[in-house]
């Protein structure tokens, strides 16, 4: 059997190629970088290619059964034009590159964000809507790419469904761990809300797991077979503890400035602006959606998941936080 990762440089691809090889099956990797990790791997090869570039994404997809398409472009803030070139444009290179290749499946890593407003989510499931407005374009163009795969599905032999991991953490983050150690030791770490609010979380062995269970469990006839899924940790955490206890695996000490949650929107709009009206590069340092991830509740219920994929969390929170401790006392972060 031969899968192909896109984004399998990434921090969850890497994760889930790592788990493909321990299974003995041939990855193919699609992205835009080298990954040198891979180089003497005899069951990974390495296709450098664009996911707006749909003829380099199309020769990929020679021979590949399996498609977990994990790469997109995130974060809170950026160009419009490229978050919908990568995440919707690119998607939709990859579905015709599955049609085209006659692949089997496709098992797409969507997000939470999709179906999050500016309201409070406490233990919602999969039947909640999308909502009319968004407060940032990655949320929206992850929602345009997820319903594209979940319409592709039982089309041209091809079966798709979805999963939403939020916040994926665990030993390897090249994402969201540096960018929060580096603000902590420069002392503009600022913490949103009254600590209570709970997220979701997952390590991303689990989310890289819930990824193979859906492959081997989308069959024609199947639930699996053009649905989402929500799939998190044991339990929802609150997030500042939580962050606490991620800054202590590298001996920092706790968040001890904290702002309001509506103060933190309220500024977050003014700075939107701002950028805009004067044209600035960079982000700002708070915007709508990030003051309403760091500052809300926004929590699933992972039911389906352990009923149709057989999904529940191996590797427990304490268990992460001590490879994390491990990992970090190894690296430069």
């Amino acid at each position: 059997m031969t899968a192909l990762v896109t984004g399998g440089g990434g921090f969850l691809g890497a994760t889930l190629v790592r788990a493909l090889v321990a299974r003995g099956e041939r990855v193919i990797v699609l992205g835009r970088g080298r990954y040198p990790a891979f180089a003497n791997q005899p069951l990974v090869s390495c296709v450098q290619a664009d996911l707006r570039d749909a003829p380099a994404v199309a020769r990929a997809f020679a021979g590949v059964r399996t498609c977990y398409h994990v790469a997109a472009k995130a974060g809170y803030w950026g160009d419009p034009a490229e978050f919908h070139a990568i995440n919707v444009d690119g998607t939709a290179h990859v579905i015709a590159a599955c049609r085209a290749a006659g692949t089997e499946r496709l098992v797409y890593t969507s997000s939470p964000s999709v179906v999050i407003g500016a309201r409070d989510i406490r233990g919602g499931d999969e039947r909640l809507p999308y909502p009319r407005r968004y407060l940032a374009t990655y949320p929206a163009t992850k929602a345009i790419a997820e319903r594209m795969v979940l319409a592709a599905n039982g089309t041209d032999g091809l079966l798709t469904c979805a999963l939403r991991p939020h916040l994926i953490w665990g030993p390897g983050d090249n994402h969201l761990l540096p960018r929060l150690l580096a603000r902590a030791r420069a002392g503009q770490l600022v913490g949103v809300g009254n600590r209570r609010n709970h997220v979701d979380v997952i390590h991303v062995d689990n989310a890289a797991r819930a990824h193979l269970l859906a492959a081997e469990r989308l069959e024609r006839g199947s639930p699996v077979s053009g649905s989402t899924y929500f799939i998190n940790q044991e339990r929802p955490v609150a997030l500042w503890p939580f962050i606490d206890a991620l800054l202590a695996q590298a001996h920092l000490g706790p968040v001890r400035r904290y702002i309001g949650h509506r103060t933190a929107y309220t500024l977050g709009w003014a700075l939107e602006r701002a950028h805009v009206a004067l044209r600035r590069s960079g982000e700002p340092r708070m915007t709508r959606f990030l003051a309403h991830q760091l500052g809300a509740e926004h929590w699933f219920s992972s039911k389906r998941a352990r009923a149709e994929l057989g999904y529940h969390p191996n590797t427990s929170i304490e268990h992460g936080l001590e490879q994390l401790r491990a990992d970090l006392a190894r690296s430069s972060l």
